[in-house]
């Protein structure tokens, strides 16, 4: 559970068309489910108070296969259906679930295979204790995903328009940013064309 007085929900993108893949990367074989159950699992069993799921292109195939997982009593599904605008149409239909109920909402990307449930509530305690308005992960000196926003930025979130997501946010006020730093090792690439699947397919052979 996350500290008295604060809630915060995750917000999962996964209405994209994943044209560079060439097929939905939502439901790519990952390690005994498919990748956007992965990302699931790791945010219902985290600090999240509540998951909302964005769902738009081929969402009909993809609530098939997520069957039981609909169930679950964090869980939102949200449908959006301007998902050809991009991404900010996405984190706005998200934003737009639960911005009356909740103080801080996280940015998740279903394309992020190695983001867990020790990130995510990372992420949450130290941006919690910073009192900062923005936290994400750090990188070496990049920053990088999961972010975190505060309630008293969700107008300029609902202003982003176009295939972009909080980076401008983020970028025009880098000085109140809390970057977290993660716990032993991370990956942060994400899953995007056929050649990063099969690197990342790799991985987990190795594992």
């Amino acid at each position: 559970m996350t500290q008295a007085g604060e809630s915060v929900a995750g917000i999962v993108l996964a209405a994209g068309e994943s044209t560079r893949m060439g097929r939905p990367k939502q439901l790519l074989p990952a390690g005994g489910g498919t990748l956007l159950e992965r990302i699931l699992d790791e945010a219902l069993r985290s600090d999240l108070d509540e998951v909302v799921l964005v769902l738009g292109h081929q969402s009909e195939e993809i609530r098939a296969v997520l069957g039981q997982v609909l169930q679950h009593q964090k869980l939102k599904l949200i449908e959006n259906r301007q998902y050809k605008q991009g991404i900010s149409s996405s984190i706005i239909v998200g934003l737009s679930a639960v911005e009356m109920s909740h103080n801080h909402v996280m940015i998740l990307l279903a394309d992020m295979p190695f983001v867990d449930t020790n990130l995510i509530n990372l992420l949450i305690r130290r941006y919690l204790n910073s009192g900062l308005p923005l936290g994400a992960i750090k990188i070496k000196s990049n920053r990088s995903h999961p972010v975190i926003i505060c309630s008293e930025l969700y107008h300029e979130l609902h202003k982003i328009r176009g295939d972009v997501g909080a980076r401008g946010l983020f970028d025009k006020y880098v000085d109140r940013v809390c970057l977290v730093e993660p716990e032993g090792l991370y990956d942060n690439r994400d899953i995007d064309r056929p050649e990063d699947y099969i690197r990342y397919k790799k991985c987990l052979d190795k594992r």
